[in-house]
């Protein structure tokens, strides 16, 4: 395999599995192609978990091919099983496309839209799933589909070997996704889908299902699933999810989080997550000797590709006046309160609860009764109660959790 778009997915480790490489490379060679990765849109952003996808997408454009996003307006309304326990919960078409307006500022910041040639096309499967006739479906693409080989997937094995129910609106979830293939293999020529590991069933049936219904060829390509070094899934904090959108995760917490990389995850990160060319990452990581530099240089890349070269400068300034000075960064959290309910006096456990700074007042009495919290760079004592006046100055003060995580207090 001689193709620099494949051989790069590889050397940055975005590479699983592909149904014929060596034709795919020999295809990407001669001409530029329309790829696509399929999204749901089960809440209001993406979160890092969906990230790997969008860098390939990114990758797809550097080598002069077509990305295709495709928002699940369809099949959001069913749920894909793969790697859940339970049926997901059944939003309302209102909310979906509510979710999908939001969802495609991620992909506008991330993506090149200069370049009419690799711009990337957005459709909504909801334009063709909502549409079909079910008998008429049934006849035509349901035919093409075994039962036998439908309950070898992993998306309908693992639930039905841990007893868990599965629906008839779920099993018919890998159907619809190799329609989707279908489609846009006839309606746009798109000869690729793209997906994670998890998808492959999925996928290949798409594969499969054009072959069988227009004797053509297209091919499938998964990337790997991320597990953390700790074992943990990619993407979740003890805050929750580390989501895309900047209204529900802020760039200096978004910083923060590559910034709190494992030492054992960072070089794999700097090849999943920046731009950075791989032979560099190899010689930089050799070289230098200071692993917080490292994770600092992934936050830094990590944060400019998603929110820009400012708000990446702007996160690291904060961190530097936050950990080094001790002072109060620019960019902290912040959360506000009246100066009526400080003048009463506020409950320090009902407060640090509320605002998620702990997931619960008794955990806020454990976190203080072992000196976890501190007030202004104080250690906050067991027997205090409540945030007063006096904790205030120049109606600021700063509440730290453990080393990393901090919080600029306001009073409106």
């Amino acid at each position: 395999m001689k193709n620099k778009f494949l051989l790069e997915m590889q050397s940055r480790g975005y590479l699983n599995q592909c149904t014929d490489i060596n034709k795919l490379g020999d295809i990407c060679d001669k001409k530029s192609i329309l790829g696509y990765i399929g999204f749901d849109c089960t809440a209001s952003s993406l979160h890092v978990g969906s990230l790997l996808q969008i860098m390939i997408l990114k990758l797809m454009q550097k080598h002069g091919h077509k990305p295709i996003i495709l928002l699940g307006g369809g099949t959001t309304l069913i749920g894909d099983p793969s790697g859940k326990d339970t049926t997901r919960k059944i939003l309302e078409p209102k909310i979906i496309n509510k979710n999908i307006q939001s969802i495609k500022k991620v992909f506008n910041k991330i993506l090149d839209n200069s370049n009419k040639n690799t711009k990337p096309i957005f459709v909504n499967n909801s334009e063709w799933l909502t549409k079909l006739n079910y008998i008429q479906f049934l006849r035509d693409v349901g035919r093409h589909f075994t039962i036998n080989k439908m309950l070898t997937f992993d998306s309908v094995k693992l639930r039905l070997e841990r007893e868990q129910s599965l629906s008839y609106m779920e099993f018919n979830y890998m159907i619809l996704q190799a329609y989707d293939f279908f489609k846009l293999f006839k309606t746009k020529n798109c000869i690729l889908q793209i997906g994670g590991s998890d998808q492959w069933g999925n996928i290949v049936s798409g594969v499969d299902l054009i072959r069988r219904m227009l004797h053509k060829e297209t091919f499938g390509l998964t990337s790997p699933l991320i597990t953390l070094a700790s074992g943990s899934k990619m993407g979740k904090t003890e805050k929750g999810a580390v989501w895309l959108n900047e209204n529900l995760f802020t760039p200096y917490d978004y910083w923060q989080f590559w910034r709190n990389t494992d030492d054992r995850d960072v070089k794999r990160f700097l090849n999943f997550f920046t731009e950075i060319n791989t032979h560099e990452i190899n010689e930089i990581c050799e070289n230098e000797k200071n692993i917080n530099n490292l994770k600092i240089l992934l936050a830094n890349e990590a944060t400019r590709i998603l929110h820009g070269k400012l708000a990446a400068q702007k996160a690291e300034q904060t961190a530097k006046e936050t950990f080094h000075s001790g002072g109060l960064g620019k960019d902290l959290p912040e959360l506000k309160v009246k100066s009526k309910e400080i003048e009463k006096g506020i409950n320090l456990f009902d407060f640090l609860s509320k605002n998620k700074i702990t997931s619960s007042k008794s955990e806020a009495r454990r976190v203080i009764a072992n000196k976890g919290i501190k007030i202004n760079d104080k250690i906050v004592e067991i027997d205090k109660k409540n945030l007063g006046k006096n904790d205030f100055k120049d109606k600021m003060l700063k509440i730290s959790l453990g080393k990393k995580k901090h919080y600029v207090v306001k009073i409106i």
